[in-house]
């Protein structure tokens, strides 16, 4: 049966830790709906835009969020009719595509990682993301024929293993998924591991590292570890593309294929990634404080939320200030949101007429 060798470092212990300590933070924490669904959506768009990007795609992160809006439309024509993006149409196929992944993996709700993280999932989750980009031959099923990754200046940098062997490869990975080996590792690099096993095997003609990191995300989020769907480690790994093809390579390169060091890369970039989760709930949040005080959640409108994003921005506030951030909203409105905000102990009002300024409640 497959089974992975690395070492639990002193390096992989210190970010395991900081995830722990990240994600019982950012599931306590006093958030509303609102700015729930904001993160959310947030995340969606980066993983979808940074998880195509590492590929090649050319679409900005505007364009691609803008597709990602479009969820009721799968057709390339019909997007850039909507959104008058100029793009290969490709590029814009492989937006909606990754979106639908997205989608599928959120439509799970809490999966039970026995049920979900399964041989025919894989195959799902390839089907959606070269949907209308390979013939249909190829979509959910393993390669028939050899294939190679090149660098940019065409030398051969890996091989995967040959077409014969994928099914006893893709058997064996699954197995040893559901183990009693398996089970005893943190989530976190079990998810690491299936990442890489899964861009090793290179199962498909097209489609394999966004489907192993869709793979990746799905395992984490059956396993408890969704830390909301608020985070996207796919902005980490486009941030230097080299580094995380030559983390990927690492392991091909020690003695009997050591995935030690993919082991750091990956979770030192989900460390990174959910302490900026962190950082951001806290400071939307309040640092548990409203919580505590209030002893309940506090609800708030977008224009509030919109205005509570400039009381983090600046110390004082006054009226002007909220007019600039909301420009199309008239004063008696505005006042009346900052009423509720007040009452609701969030700020507070300094001053009085025409010395009147705003800041946080302390």
């Amino acid at each position: 049966m497959y089974q992975p060798h690395f070492t639990i470092t002193n390096n992989l212990l210190t970010y395991i830790s900081r995830i722990e300590s990240a994600k019982a933070l950012i599931e306590n924490a006093p958030l509303v709906p609102a700015w729930e669904a904001k993160f959310r959506d947030d995340a969606m768009t980066r993983t979808v835009h940074y998880g195509t990007k590492i590929e090649g795609n050319d679409l900005t992160e505007e364009q691609a969020q803008q597709v990602v809006r479009l969820n009721d439309v799968a057709d390339t024509h019909e997007v850039i009719k909507r959104t008058g993006i100029m793009a290969r149409e490709r590029d814009i196929q492989e937006v909606i595509n990754y979106r639908n992944v997205m989608a599928w993996i959120d439509r799970q709700q809490t999966p039970q990682f026995n049920k979900v993280f399964t041989e025919d999932t894989l195959k799902t989750i390839h089907k959606l993301t070269v949907d209308r980009l390979v013939d249909e031959e190829y979509q959910g099923k393993f390669r028939d024929k050899q294939v190679i990754l090149r660098s940019p200046v065409g030398d051969v940098v890996f091989r995967p293993p040959v077409s014969v062997e994928i099914p006893y490869l893709i058997a064996d990975f699954f197995t040893w998924s559901h183990s009693d080996a398996a089970t005893r590792l943190h989530p976190v690099i079990r998810a690491a591991i299936t990442h890489y096993q899964l861009v090793y095997i290179h199962p498909f003609i097209e489609g394999n590292g966004r489907t192993a990191r869709a793979m990746a995300m799905l395992q984490l989020y059956s396993l408890g570890y969704d830390f909301k769907r608020f985070f996207s480690i796919e902005q980490y790994f486009d941030s230097d593309v080299q580094a995380y093809y030559q983390a990927l390579l690492s392991v091909q390169h020690t003695p009997n294929s050591d995935m030690s060091y993919w082991l750091e890369y990956f979770c030192y970039g989900l460390a990174i990634e959910i302490d900026k989760v962190k950082q951001q709930v806290l400071k939307l949040s309040r640092d548990l404080k409203l919580k505590k005080e209030l002893g309940t959640q506090v609800a708030l409108s977008e224009r509030q939320i919109l205005l509570l994003e400039l009381f983090h921005q600046q110390e004082t506030v006054t009226s002007d200030d909220m007019q600039r951030v909301l420009p199309n909203i008239s004063v008696d409105t505005i006042l009346r949101d900052v009423k509720d905000l007040i009452k609701k102990g969030v700020i507070e009002k300094r001053g009085v007429t025409k010395g009147v300024t705003y800041r946080l409640a302390d």
